[in-house]
């Protein structure tokens, strides 16, 4: 870093940052910032594109620097696209929400942003003075320690001269939909057809939800929904970001991604234990063969089980490691760390941010995604190799439909294997593709490439960013994951549905959304409550769980059902109290099969008995 002499010397800037140019898009304000208001703060300009696993690790070092210095930090996220998907503005505020980032983002979909400040490498960081000169630019991971060094620095010697500014700079940070989605970015999918089950990573919401394979009945789930780590029960446990899955008899491992953990959960037991990983980035990338106690992983996105072992995309560090199950022993298996497009023997050959697995029992098939190809690795280590099944190199990129070399993706994140064939879940391309593994021809099985949300036949159907694939019976399970919904293909026909979960109400909804209400003026003796809820235009009630009502006055409780919207409850009063009202809402897009939120609102209202006051109590709820 640029700036600093000593740990009391700051030499200061003398390049002014240059200005955020006109007509750019901006997330999280009211209105494009200028940097020119930010005079008397200490600007961080984070330059990320949202595909990348480093800026991801990043950002976490960037939220705690906005906690450490809340008053005279602004950090501004510069997103500058690596691919075209990216450069969307919808697209971005999706990932905005998924990676919870608060501060504010502008959309610097043609570089321009990026150009001015000289920037080369994603995650890069450009550190701006109060007196508006750049102070210095670092790029890479492992932001915290250095930044936090240099910041408080900066803060000491400008509040010696009165430069620093507490005014906040108030982010109107992205809303996300009012009600929950059931499922919140779901990452992957494991079909288990022997089973007859089906576990979704349920990403964002921090745990896997168990259901029945055919009709969506909700049998189990897995992480008490906070993120954490925390082994224990299945109900207690906590994940963080949990991704891909492997079934193993009656344990399902499951890749903790923001954990950097693999977690082991019994389904029989029903409890959740640790494999490997302690919670924190392996910083030191170790590929090392030895024990799994005491190592720690950095992004494991997806699992595989073969021959006895445990197969690990290993996202962080670009390879692909191995865990003998029986022995604890654990290996690198692919890639030597470095992120490239380079075929050859297995730990010689390079990978760039593996995201997904499957196997046909002799090869391993590879969803290598920051350079948009399938690469497959021998299974066998004893002088095996890497090699690539579509797909060029970091920057080669597209939506090519064809026979091997002439192929373009864009961004996989996805892959199954079935009875010689691939599919591809062309995340970014919004299309699921099929590989025939004996001419390599590539062919779309859905999906028009709009980013959308609509069943129907192959090129008709609709997905948004679909990141995880299982094969079972002739369907692929496909991880919808910016519908926030699981998406059925039938691999002969290619026609689209959406499944469907049923049961909800095991799904825990959080704590409810309390309003109090004025107070009321009511007779004593019996009491009518009517109650409404109102949902958002082209949505409808949930047939496959009951909407409800639950009244609370003193020690006792009623239950009413919703019908169509309505609900009506009758109750005997005789001493001021306070009613809670509480609606329990489920509900479906009518356009968007499959796509369902809950919401759970409550009133509080205070009833006070007086000789003319009201025999009836009517309470409306919104849900939009």
């Amino acid at each position: 870093m640029a700036g600093a002499e000593s740990p009391n010397v700051i030499r200061p800037g003398t390049v002014s940052a240059p200005e955020f140019p006109s007509g750019l898009q901006w997330l999280n304000v009211d209105r494009p910032l200028r940097m020119g208001q930010l005079r008397g703060k200490i600007v961080l300009l984070d330059f990320w594109t949202y595909c990348c696993i480093n800026c991801m690790h990043a950002l976490e070092d960037v939220k705690r620097l906005e906690r450490r210095f809340p008053d005279e930090l602004v950090v501004i996220g510069v997103h500058s696209a690596k691919f075209d998907a990216e450069k969307n503005t919808e697209r971005i505020r999706e990932a905005v929400l998924r990676h919870g980032i608060e501060h504010p983002v502008v959309n610097d979909s043609e570089m321009r942003v990026w150009q001015e400040y000289a920037i080369r490498a994603w995650p890069s960081f450009m550190l701006i003075d109060p007196l508006g000169k750049i102070f210095g630019t670092h790029s890479g991971e492992r932001v915290y320690d250095l930044f936090e060094r240099v910041i408080s620095q900066l803060i000491e010697h400008y509040d010696a001269e009165g430069g620093i500014l507490r005014r906040p700079v108030e982010p109107r940070p992205e809303s996300p939909p009012a009600a929950t989605p059931v499922l919140s970015f779901p990452g992957k999918v494991l079909a288990d057809g022997e089973g007859k089950r089906l576990f979704v990573a349920d990403t964002n919401h921090h745990r896997i939800v168990v259901a029945s394979l055919h009709d969506g009945s909700v049998l189990d789930t897995i992480g008490s929904g906070e993120s954490g780590f925390a082994d224990g029960r299945s109900a207690d446990a906590k994940f963080k970001q949990p991704q891909g899955m492997a079934l193993v008899g009656e344990s399902l491992y499951v890749a903790d991604t923001g954990n950097h953990s693999i977690r082991d959960a019994d389904l029989t037991e029903r409890t959740v234990t640790t494999v490997v990983g302690d919670g924190r980035q392996d910083t030191e990338w170790s590929s090392a063969p030895g024990p799994v106690a005491g190592r720690r992983l950095n992004s494991p996105w997806d699992l595989e089980t073969a021959h006895g072992v445990l197969f690990v995309a290993m996202a962080g560090n670009h390879q692909v490691f191995g865990i003998d199950l029986e022995s604890g022993y654990i290996a690198g298996h692919a890639g030597s760390g470095r992120e490239d497009h380079l075929d050859g023997p297995l730990l010689a050959a390079a990978l760039a941010q593996p995201t997904g697995l499957t196997s046909d029992r002799e090869s391993l098939f590879v969803a290598d995604s920051e350079v948009s190809s399938i690469r497959a690795a021998s299974l066998d280590p004893r002088g095996g190799h890497v090699r690539t099944v579509v797909g060029k190199g970091l920057f080669d990129f597209g939506d090519v439909d064809g026979v091997g070399q002439n192929v373009l993706l864009q961004h996989p994140m996805g892959v199954a294997h079935s009875d010689g064939v691939l599919y591809v879940a062309d995340t970014y391309n919004n299309k699921i593709k099929s590989i025939a593994l004996s001419t390599l021809t590539v062919r779309t099985l859905a999906g028009s490439g709009e980013a959308g949300f609509r069943d129907g036949s192959g090129p008709e159907a609709a997905f948004n960013e679909p990141a995880g694939l299982s094969y079972a019976d002739g369907v692929l399970y496909v991880a919808d994951t910016n519908n926030h919904a699981i998406r059925m293909v039938d691999v002969e026909t290619g026609v689209v549905s959406t499944w469907r979960l049923r049961d909800m109400s095991r799904l825990l909804p959080p704590e409810p959304t309390t309003e109090t209400l004025a107070g009321r003026a009511v007779r004593g003796g019996p009491l009518d409550l009517k109650v409404a809820v109102g949902l958002p235009e082209g949505h409808e009630f949930a047939r496959e769980v009951a909407s409800g009502v639950t009244l609370r006055l003193g020690d006792r409780a009623f239950s009413a059902v919703l019908a169509d919207g309505l609900a009506e409850a009758s109750f005997d009063l005789d001493a001021d109290g306070k009613l809670r009202v509480e609606a329990t809402v489920y509900y479906c897009s009518s356009r968007k099969a499959g796509a369902c939120l809950y919401r759970r609102m409550a009133r509080i209202i205070p009833l006070h008995l007086a000789p003319d006051g009201a025999r009836n109590i009517a309470v409306r709820f919104e849900t939009a």
